[in-house]
């Protein structure tokens, strides 16, 4: 088995890359584990709920005798409503995380640099062995917080496209009639 499949060694490194990083990664790590948590339920709901939940919207409409009073198109708009409520379910909270997360990049970089400006001031020089932990501390939550927001961009807008086209069929689905 390679080395980087071993969990003690994969343990290992990620509390490495923790360290190095500083308390702010933890955070980004948290974030995007709830944002893809977010993600993968997403997913799962169109792979497996998605389907019955629309045909039973369609059937309801196609179960009505009326479907031209007023009262019937509100009805409709009714089911059309619950639709587009299930597939924009945490769409919100997902890019809410996907905007935070290079927020927190930037938090990172900033306690990086002023842990940088301290051995700076408490060494009276650039000891460049010295500053290299908050050099670390700067610049890897960076690219941590951009890589969890690229990520879950791409992932987000996806998501609520397909929201969106799964509504709109199940609109297109119940015939005015």
């Amino acid at each position: 088995m390679p080395g980087w499949l071993n969990p003690v060694t994969a343990m290992d490194n990620l509390q490495q890359f923790l360290e190095m990083g500083g308390d702010v990664l933890l955070v980004i790590m948290v974030a995007t584990f709830f944002m893809w948590a977010f993600i993968l339920e997403r997913i799962a709901y169109y792979q497996f709920a998605h389907t019955k939940f629309a045909k039973r919207a369609v059937k309801k409409w196609a179960a009505r005798t009326d479907h031209k009073s007023w009262y019937a198109h509100a009805i409709r708009e009714q089911l059309i409503s619950e639709v587009r409520q299930k597939t924009e379910q945490n769409i919100t909270l997902i890019k809410t995380l996907v905007a935070i997360a290079p927020l927190l990049g930037l938090l990172g970089t900033v306690t990086g640099m002023i842990e940088v400006f301290d051995v700076m001031a408490a060494t009276g020089s650039s000891n460049v062995r010295a500053m290299s932990a908050g050099v670390s501390k700067a610049t890897i939550p960076t690219m941590a917080g951009m890589v969890a927001a690229l990520s879950g961009l791409i992932f987000s807008n996806r998501l609520e496209r397909r929201g969106l086209r799964a509504t709109q069929s199940v609109a297109d689905a119940m015939e005015l009639g």
